[in-house]
């Protein structure tokens, strides 16, 4: 890649975007003087039975037994928020008017068209999410695989909506060294991945800079509920408790991470409810999607 010879900046362990220390960060105006960004991700994903070779397999979920193939259990149990949980979080976000962006496996959207026009006649927005739940990118992966792995999906997504997405979602946030220059590569506008920010800001690819939305998997509910064991009702508080921080310092994205096999469980939907009841009660929010922020964003950094 053209970027890996390139001298390191002072203070970085990679070149993907220049080092900023907060005393320099200037608060983003967003539009109509609102205070905070607010993004809801809606996952669509597919789980699939088996992995192919040369892609990195989340062993995350790998139990106590092993990883073993077929692995009924576990694909039943994300299948079940395309077939159940998603009946009961959409009526939760369209209670509240929320404009949504969507990541979508390319498995998924082959294989679940009645989910995507529900979200296409609320006009979500639709980004690459990889091409399986269970397949991460990662720096097991050469170059063609990547890039082949970035092209599947895109091309997914456009073969299913009608659109080619302007950003992307690392399926679980996996990248490799080279995946911000291959996501440029193929013009991609924004990057969901790296949450090392509470602002958007301007990475350094070619042969176009990418927008960075911090996506922070502190409030994603899998990262909350299912791997750390955060009860629900404490999920709940703790995204209020972070929006209303950033609301109150001004010029903050919040990224809200919401997977429907998950969140649509019949315990927790409703702590979503209540989340959401509180967050939107904030005045000065304005909701959009992850693309018409970085668009903001770029005019604005």
């Amino acid at each position: 890649m053209a970027h890996a010879n390139r001298p390191l900046p002072a203070g970085m362990d990679h070149p993907h975007y220049p080092f900023r220390p907060l005393a320099t960060a200037q608060p983003i105006p967003w539009p109509g003087n609102a205070r905070i960004a607010l993004v809801v991700l809606l996952h669509l994903e597919y789980w699939q039975l088996a992995t192919d070779q040369g892609v990195e397999k989340d062993r995350r979920f790998v139990g106590e037994y092993g990883s073993f193939t077929p692995d009924y259990r576990t694909w039943s149990q994300r299948e079940y928020g395309n077939r159940v949980g998603i009946a009961r979080v959409l009526p939760v976000l369209d209670k509240y008017r929320l404009k949504l962006t969507v990541p979508v496996n390319a498995a998924c959207i082959d294989r679940h068209a009645v989910l995507v026009d529900e979200l296409k006649q609320r006009e979500a927005e639709f980004v690459g999410h990889g091409t399986a739940a269970n397949h991460l990118i990662s720096s097991r992966m050469d170059e063609t695989q990547e890039r082949d792995v970035i092209r599947q999906s895109l091309d997914a997504v456009e073969r299913g909506t009608g659109t080619r997405p302007r950003g992307w979602a690392g399926q679980d946030a996996g990248e490799s060294a080279r995946t911000p220059w291959l996501l440029a590569e193929q013009g991609l506008d924004y990057v969901l991945d790296w949450p090392n920010d509470d602002a958007p800001y301007l990475m350094t690819t070619r042969p176009n800079p990418l927008v960075s939305l911090p996506r922070q998997p502190e409030w994603d509910d899998v990262e909350q509920m299912w791997l750390r064991r955060i009860a629900a009702a404490r999920y709940a508080d703790l995204l209020v408790e972070a929006f209303e921080t950033l609301h109150g310092e001004g010029g903050r994205i919040f990224v809200l991470s919401l997977h429907p096999w998950l969140i649509g469980m019949a315990h927790r939907i409703r702590y979503l409810d209540a989340a959401l009841a509180r967050i939107t009660a904030f005045d000065g929010v304005w909701n959009a999607t992850a693309a018409d922020v970085a668009r903001w964003a770029r005019k604005a950094l």
